[in-house]
């Protein structure tokens, strides 16, 4: 019978890579968690008629302007283009206003007519999401409404005006 000597396996360069590659894969784990956006898709049944109607906002994006509403009431109002493109400024300021009339709403539904250039689409949902306001001499973060819904525009004209009939 002959011996057998265990061989010698240089597991050096192995280890060597590894050492590289795990932190490397939990760095960019953490970078593509943070990167993603999640969306809900609009329901599609209506509400019951024993609910009663609660307030659900609604950004419409259009080629036109932006018309900012509740789904139940009708138009809030229209952001309409200035100097050729969207004023997210505006459409911030209106959203901060909502969020004030409704500060336990978190939900909103973002609608896009075709042909909205993805970067618009981006930049609706950022001002949807947070705003940028100086409070005590510091520029803070406020939270919107962070959980969005996302779908297709309804084709034709803007929302109708929402009429509130005074008591009195």
């Amino acid at each position: 019978m002959t011996g057998r000597q265990a061989a010698n396996v240089d597991v050096t360069a192995f280890l060597s890579l590894m050492v590289i590659l795990v932190p490397f894969l939990l760095i960019t784990a953490v970078f593509s968690r943070i990167t993603i956006l999640e969306l809900n898709l609009p329901a599609a049944g209506g509400q019951s008629a024993n609910q009663p109607a609660e307030f659900n906002l609604e950004i419409i994006v259009r080629q036109d302007a932006i018309d900012v509403g509740d789904r139940n009431g009708g138009l809030i109002q229209r952001v309409e283009l200035q100097d050729g493109g969207y004023n997210f400024e505006q459409l911030s300021e209106l959203l901060q206003q909502v969020k004030a009339r409704y500060p336990e709403k978190r939900d909103a539904t973002l609608l896009l007519e075709p042909a909205i250039p993805y970067d618009i689409v981006v930049r609706t949902m950022d001002s949807m999401r947070m705003a940028r306001m100086v409070q005590a001499g510091s520029l803070v973060t406020a939270e919107l409404f962070p959980v969005i819904s996302i779908g297709d525009a309804p084709p034709g004209q803007a929302m109708k005006v929402a009429r509130k009939e005074n008591a009195g």
